[in-house]
This record gives structure tokens, sequence and C-alpha cells, in this order.
């Protein structure tokens, strides 16, 4: 249900019957366009694993499109997100594999800030050289008007052979 502030409730009591059928509609329409602002924490948990799997599937296929949807103007890696979103339309690395090993991706939510982490597999070719190793990562995600952005990343070096297994 919405809630008004009290100069809400002052100025509904003195508009026309159309005017407070306008207002309650606008009023409806915002609360219903922030409704995932007041997701539960199990929603919320939902919703950035999904966006993160799909921000690795999107990495792994170049799709610079869905890459910029859901990183944030001010993301920050070891690139710049223009710099990320520039080398996916070059396809200057051709992924076999960029995916979480099944099991380890785990998202943990504290109000409007997400926190992933998984252990991610990378089989690829960038500048004609193989590269096949897994590593540690951290995906940090803020809630913002438009939906959950991916505002900062962390990877560990590869891990060593033996212990990627």
């Amino acid at each position: 249900m919405t809630s008004f502030t009290p100069h809400t409730r002052d100025l509904i009591q003195v508009l026309s019957g159309y005017g407070k059928l306008i207002l309650m509609l606008i009023a409806l329409s915002l609360g219903t366009a922030t409704n995932d602002l007041n997701a539960s924490p199990e929603e919320d948990v939902k919703t950035v694993a999904a966006l993160d799997t799909k921000y690795q599937a999107a990495v792994k296929s170049d799709d610079a499109a869905t890459m910029d949807q859901i990183l944030a103007d001010d993301f920050v890696l070891v690139s710049r997100k223009a710099d990320l979103i520039e080398s996916a339309r070059k396809k200057e690395v051709a992924y076999e594999r960029q995916d979480e090993e099944p099991g380890t991706q785990k998202v943990r939510v504290w109000g409007d800030t997400a926190v992933v982490t998984a252990l991610l597999w990378i089989k690829a070719v960038q500048g004609g050289k193989p590269a096949d190793y897994k590593l540690w990562f951290s995906d940090t995600y803020v809630r913002t008007p438009a939906g959950w952005r991916y505002v900062f990343g962390q990877a560990s070096l590869p891990l060593p052979q033996a212990e990627s297994k």
C-alpha cells in the first residue's frame, strides 16, 4: 500500500475529484515502478545471482550490449567499462569457457549492496596465446533506480592447476 506524507495528504484534500484520481494513479504507478527496490533479501539474492551469471555469459560471448546494460558507468576492475565494452566489440579474446564452477557461487546482500563470489574457469585465446585456468572472483553490485548494476570486480591470480580441480 502506498503511504503519503502529511504534505501530500493536505494536497489531496484540496484537489477536485479528478485531481485526486490523477494523483492516486501517479502514486500507484510510481509504487509499482519501484517494487524491485522493496524486494525481499531472498529475491535480491536470486536477482543478483542470475545477473552475475548473465554477465559471465555476456563476457564469454563478447555480448557488448548486455555487458553495457549490467556494468555501472563508473565500473572498476582492472579496466574501465569503456575498455571492457570495446574489447568485447573487437572480440579481442576468444572464449571457449568463461563459466562459474557449479555450486561455487555465493551471493551476500546487505541492503542495496550485494557481493557475488565464485570460482571461475577461463579457457580462451588472447593475442594468439591460449589460456586455461581457474580463479576466484568477487563482483560487487549496487541497487540503483534502474535495477542492480555491477560496480566493482576483483579477481585472484590464476590458481595453480592442482588447486583448481
